[in-house]
């Protein structure tokens, strides 16, 4: 397995995470609705303006952006979103890397809880996770643009220190 870096995005990488939303979710296309898919794989203007909005993470292997993801703060929750990785850089575990950060960076800022939502067929996101300990639940949305959603969730140890 390669080495990843896990780094804080700057604005600079706006384009390349574009690129990798963009390709990490060109084989569903045919699953979404066409205004669903282009809310799921933004432009890089509309990443450009979530900067500021919350934390946003990269991948770098072999100094390419290889994956991605942001959160959202809602109230004492994170919101994942746009967690994205190249087809071709999957099996690196730079999903688990990814979570790991943003759990590491939830606790440390006394998040109870995290939560996401995603689409029925996307199989290995779903088990990915689930291993991770997100369980899913009835919350909504359950749909996003006429694509069927699921909410996935999980509980945070905060310490008391």
């Amino acid at each position: 397995m390669k080495e990843v870096e896990i780094r804080t995005a700057e604005p600079i990488d706006t384009v390349e995470i574009a690129s990798v939303l963009a390709e990490s979710f060109a084989g569903y296309e045919s699953l979404y609705t066409a205004d669903a898919y282009a809310a799921t794989t933004p432009k890089s203007n509309v990443i450009r303006d979530r900067f500021g909005k919350g934390e946003m993470w990269v991948a770098v292997l072999d100094e390419k952006v290889v994956g991605t993801v942001s959160v959202v703060p809602e109230n004492e929750s994170l919101y994942i979103r746009s967690m994205a990785i190249l087809p071709t850089a999957r099996g690196n575990e730079i999903g688990e890397q990814l979570l790991t950060k943003i759990e590491d960076y939830a606790v440390a800022n006394g998040y109870r809880r995290l939560f996401l939502s995603t689409t029925p067929f996307l199989h290995r996101a779903i088990s990915l996770y689930e291993n991770f300990g997100f369980q899913t639940n009835d919350e909504p949305p359950h749909e996003l643009y006429g694509t069927p959603l699921i909410t996935m969730a999980k509980s945070l140890q905060v310490s008391n220190d």
